[in-house]
């Protein structure tokens, strides 16, 4: 597990595919234990450990995971995430070269649950959630394009979903239309960037997520952000 930032209020940790930030059906270990774990050892502390999950991320997909050490963090922290407040950033590679080099996309979003997949709508549809975010590109190798993608409404499966829908569909994320999987299963979206003000120190806080140590995503490691 890799921390990314820690006080005494907050941990921020840089997520791997495959883990799950809280528990489901399958069983696994979800990320949330592993942080308990980690600062139950590292603080020692006696019995069960506070930690609130704020937010999440989907399985496949990489990066900055936010969780709180305290309960006045957490109510806080899950009143910023309402508010919009928290400003998240996502690096995405896809294989086809978007239309528009900049756009802001806006979608209605259905979801099914039974197949755990939302469809995207360019006009309002019943049971749809209106979806917005804005993409540009920022990088190119031979045969990828790096997408910056900065959220504007927090929907289920949002990016993958209106990426899709544009004809840009997350390179190894098959159940939006990527031909192929990616070797260790996940797909190429990585949370990149958590912007907030410290919902205790009032400090702004900035932080960047290590990329993947993947051949593909190496070739991105050059790109700055803003």
């Amino acid at each position: 597990m890799e921390v990314v930032y820690e006080d005494n209020h907050i941990i921020v940790v840089n997520k791997t595919v495959s883990e799950i930030v809280q528990g489901d059906k399958t069983g696994d270990t979800p990320l949330s234990e592993t942080v308990k774990q980690y600062l139950k050892e590292k603080y020692a502390k006696p019995g069960n450990v506070f930690l609130g999950v704020v937010h999440r991320l989907d399985r496949p997909v990489s990066g900055l995971v936010m969780f709180a050490k305290t309960g006045k963090a957490l109510e806080r922290l899950n009143e910023m995430f309402r508010k919009g407040e928290v400003k998240k950033t996502y690096w995405a590679i896809v294989r086809q070269r978007p239309e528009l080099e900049e756009a802001e996309l806006v979608n209605y979003l259905v979801r099914n649950e039974k197949q755990n997949k939302s469809y995207a709508y360019d006009k309002e549809v019943k049971n749809a959630k209106k979806a917005v975010l804005h993409y540009r590109l920022i990088g190119c190798s031979q045969n990828y394009f790096l997408l910056e993608v900065d959220l504007k409404t927090g929907r289920h499966h949002q990016i993958r979903c209106q990426l899709a829908k544009m004809g840009c569909p997350i390179k190894g994320d098959l159940k939006y239309g990527f031909p192929r999987s990616n070797p260790d299963g996940g797909i190429s979206l990585h949370a990149r960037r958590v912007r907030f003000v410290h919902p205790v120190s009032k400090a702004l806080i900035d932080l960047t997520a290590p990329l993947p140590d993947d051949g593909l995503w190496r070739c991105f490691e050059g790109i700055g952000l803003e």
